[in-house]
């Protein structure tokens, strides 16, 4: 598992993951199984929108500008808030229109309800942004080196995350993503 990604999931353990689980309503186990799939997720999706300079460039400025990484300070407290602050945002930039499907596959992998799966995503997103915007800060990473450590993140992921979103939207060319989104997730489990 990639530092990013590991570093982030040992962040959401313990007594995050039991506030987590609290705040969406959800047992921890559920809670967990998700988790290990919305985390490597996230990440593959952001670095599927650094390929283009131009996303690079936004993603590096808004880490610079919004996520600095003092979320991570208080990581319990965060997730026990409930509120996902500029979550939502982040998702809409991250999934775009696939997140209704993602929030579906995510939470019939996993056994949660789907409100729970969209909450969920919602409070990960402004943390996986805050570890990205510490990362960035402690190695002096420009627009470019934050692409490269996402997508190196990403490919260093069990099943290539990367790889997986970008056949996410259709990989069987059935016209719906649904079915291959959760045989993304479920094959992600099956490795666990």
């Amino acid at each position: 598992m990639s530092d990013l990604i590991g570093g982030l999931l040992q962040q959401l353990a313990g007594p995050a993951l039991s506030r987590l689980s609290q705040t969406i309503g959800a047992d921890e186990a559920a809670t967990s199984k998700a988790v290990a799939v919305a985390v490597p997720l996230l990440v593959g999706a952001l670095a599927r929108n650094t390929v283009q300079p131009e996303g690079a460039q936004a993603l590096h400025q808004a880490v610079v500008k919004d996520h600095d990484g003092s979320i991570l300070d208080d990581v319990v407290g965060f997730l026990g808030g409930g509120q996902a602050g500029s979550g939502a945002g982040i998702l809409r930039h991250v999934l775009g229109e696939q997140r209704p499907a993602v929030e579906q596959n995510l939470a019939q992998a996993a056994g949660l309800a789907p409100t729970a799966a969209g909450q969920m995503l919602e409070l990960l997103a402004p943390v996986v942004m805050g570890w990205i915007g510490l990362t960035q800060r402690q190695q002096g990473l420009d627009a470019s080196g934050v692409a490269n450590l996402l997508s190196g993140q990403a490919k260093a992921t069990p099943g290539n995350v990367l790889g997986a979103l970008n056949t996410l939207l259709d990989a069987d060319k059935d016209g719906s993503a649904l079915d291959d989104v959760a045989r993304f997730a479920m094959g992600f489990f099956k490795r666990k």
